[in-house]
């Protein structure tokens, strides 16, 4: 047998053999890990209730109503930028009550000069640069498009009514929790729900405060190497209360709160997407002091 015989041969034995190894240590690991599950030497994974758990699929299907709305919106807008209606650059928000129904006398073959008429408040002041910016050109192609649009944005938002009102509903367990979450700046009745579904009542199973920031991929993360620091990137946790929680800081930032002023001190130096990551590592902690001491946050 020459030596290159034995070479191949020793590559196939090698071939073979290393499997075997690597599925022998991964039994050996899974047995030791359920053994010192058996012991309680593992801390357990959190699993919610099974109504909560339930209720997940009517949030979640909630946030992805929420998304396609959005979209909507946008597509809406571009439609209008299409046609040459500028209606963006004189309203603070296209999708407000008087633009919404400037669009739909638009959509609906309403003289210009007409428009100005529906804007409320201050707008009402704007009349000629409503004017200019509604002076487009819309082709029936266009009002088409618009019109669908339109309509598929007013079945998402009566589907969200209805989740919405579910939502209210199945929060009469867990009411106490439901109105702690509510003296939060920046958390309303349906953001409130969403994270009592999300979290659960019962915070004590995470072991502290900073476990469960943890958890909700909320906490800086920790990359040392020889005495320096290199990065402070969060870690992945629950996707789900991360978004919630960022959301919800977003709105706590323009409430007159200490929040908010912890917001405008880190803004500067650290920047937009930062600052609300900290004022949500923030909001977590005091969630998790607000569930555990059964107190309302005080402002």
């Amino acid at each position: 047998m020459n030596g290159s015989t034995r070479s191949t041969q020793s590559v196939l034995a090698w071939h073979w053999l290393l499997p075997l190894v690597a599925i022998t240590l991964l039994i050996g690991t899974l047995s030791l890990w359920a053994q010192l599950g058996r012991f309680g030497l593992v801390k357990p994974s959190f699993i919610p209730p099974q109504d909560l758990r339930e209720l997940r699929l009517i949030t979640r299907d909630r946030q992805k109503l929420t998304q396609i709305l959005a979209g909507e919106k946008n597509r809406l807008h571009k439609i209008l930028d299409d046609a040459g209606i500028k209606l963006g650059a004189v309203v603070a928000d296209i999708h407000g009550v008087s633009a919404a129904a400037m669009i739909a006398g638009l959509i609906d073959g309403q003289p210009i000069d007409q428009l100005p008429d529906l804007a409320k408040g201050t707008l009402r002041a704007k009349r000629e640069l409503l004017e200019q910016s509604l002076d487009g050109d819309l082709s029936p192609r266009h009002r088409f498009v618009l019109q669908h649009i339109r309509n598929h944005i007013q079945s998402l938002e009566a589907e969200l009514s209805q989740l919405d009102a579910y939502l209210i509903d199945a929060m009469a367990p867990y009411a106490p929790y439901w109105h702690l979450l509510q003296t939060l700046p920046g958390v309303d009745q349906i953001s409130a729900a969403m994270i009592l579904v999300e979290i659960g009542t019962d915070l004590s199973v995470f072991g502290g405060a900073s476990q469960f920031a943890s958890w909700t991929g909320l906490c800086p993360g920790n990359h040392e190497s020889a005495g320096k620091r290199k990065t402070g990137k969060t870690r992945k946790g629950n996707h789900a209360i991360r978004y919630l929680i960022c959301e919800v800081a977003n709105a706590a930032r323009r409430t007159k709160s200490s929040l908010a002023s912890k917001y405008q001190s880190l803004v500067g130096r650290k920047g937009h997407k930062k600052a609300i990551i900290a004022l949500g590592h923030q909001m977590i902690r005091i969630i998790y002091f607000m569930f555990t001491r059964r107190q309302a946050h005080a402002a």
